[in-house]
């Protein structure tokens, strides 16, 4: 039987970043049952390069995510992956929401972030003019990144190194070895099987359900898929950073991001699905009108169009969650590394993240 020293299961930004890091010193195989690479969450999100401002200090969402961007912003700088670093303001309506701006500085300072500050009145007056706020604080080091492209980069180091990113190709199931593990496949109703001496899952949305085929249920872990709408906006606008409310227990709020070519577009909300749906229900657009009118008044709803969807793969449907990477000390299985719950901030994380793995393996 064919063997290959690592098998990665799902190849989104997270998986090809693990792949590619690991590819210079040993045989790698990325699957995914997926047409594309980075069809689920790696391409239906806002494409931020976060600061790490909000994280719970020493958490590995805070760690990873500041490291992440360091590492991001220099392979974007190296292999000219589009990026843009246009700064980001954190926005109070009122006097009770700036005691909540005070918090999260203290809580970026914690972190490390160091750079976030209050803006001036003259500053809101001169920059942020139509927007209806009490104060806001700026990160100068949030960004956007064109993830298509760092995708593309990444699975080009994976395959300069003799890696193999195999698309439609399903994960099945696992038989344990004395050491490592049998992996049993599917490929366009063609079924194969392959050794490999490690096992990573990064299935995303998708992981919970593969660890508890490897684990055999037992535990049982359950997903929970968290469905976000995006709206873009038609035609002229003022924005030229991000801009995003004070956070809520499900995320980061309904913020406004510019893609590379300046299109503004606004999400995204939360709503909990049973299944990955991608279905845009445009019947909750009072709601986001609402949201976005808080923060800038003179919004025209008629030139906001629905975009598209995105879900994020939540460990919880009432609390915030870290990221899960856990090792054979957690799970017990020798040479197989299990990461869940990789929402926001993976994408910025992503490198490091692989760095991380890398490391523990």
């Amino acid at each position: 039987m064919d063997k290959v020293d690592t098998i990665i299961i799902g190849a989104g930004v997270v998986g090809l970043a693990i792949a590619a890091k690991l590819s210079h010193n040993r045989s790698v195989l990325v699957i995914d049952k997926e047409t594309h690479v980075g069809e689920h969450t790696s391409s239906r999100n806002s494409e931020v390069i976060h600061a790490g401002i909000y994280y719970s200090l020493d958490s590995l969402k805070q760690l990873l995510c500041i490291r992440g961007k360091a590492l991001l912003y220099e392979r974007c700088k190296q292999l000219n992956i589009p990026y843009k670093q246009l700064g980001k303001f954190i926005v109070a309506t009122d006097e009770s929401e700036t005691q909540q701006l005070d918090a999260i500085k203290q809580t970026a300072y914690n972190n490390t972030v160091t750079d976030l500050s209050f803006v001036s009145s003259q500053t809101i007056s001169q920059q942020l003019s139509h927007l209806s706020i009490h104060s806001a604080l700026f990160s100068p080091t949030t960004g956007i990144v064109d993830s298509h492209q760092l995708m593309l980069s990444l699975i080009a180091e994976i395959e300069a190194n003799g890696g193999i990113v195999a698309t439609q190709t399903a994960f099945m199931d696992v038989q344990k070895l004395a050491e490592g593990f049998v992996i049993a496949m599917r490929c366009k109703d063609e079924h194969y099987e392959l050794c490999c001496s490690q096992l990573i899952n990064s299935a995303g949305l998708s992981a919970p359900d593969i660890l508890n085929k490897i684990t055999g249920n037992n535990p049982q872990v359950d997903a929970y898929y968290c469905r976000g709408r995006y709206y873009r906006y038609q035609g002229k606008h003022p924005f030229q950073h991000l801009v995003y409310p004070i956070p809520n227990r499900h995320g980061l709020g309904v913020h406004a991001t510019l893609d590379l070519a300046g299109q503004l577009k606004f999400g995204p909300d939360t709503e909990y699905i049973d299944n990955i749906d991608y279905r845009f229900d445009d019947s909750h657009k009072a709601q986001f009108i609402k949201a976005i009118a808080q923060y800038w008044p003179q919004l025209d709803p008629s030139r906001l169009t629905p975009d598209y969807t995105g879900i994020r793969p939540k460990l919880s449907r009432h609390q915030q969650s870290d990221f899960v990477i856990q090792f054979e000390a957690t799970h017990g299985i020798a040479n197989f590394v299990n990461l869940m719950g990789i929402e926001s901030p993976g994408l910025t994380a992503s490198l490091a993240i692989a760095e991380y793995v890398e490391q523990h393996l």
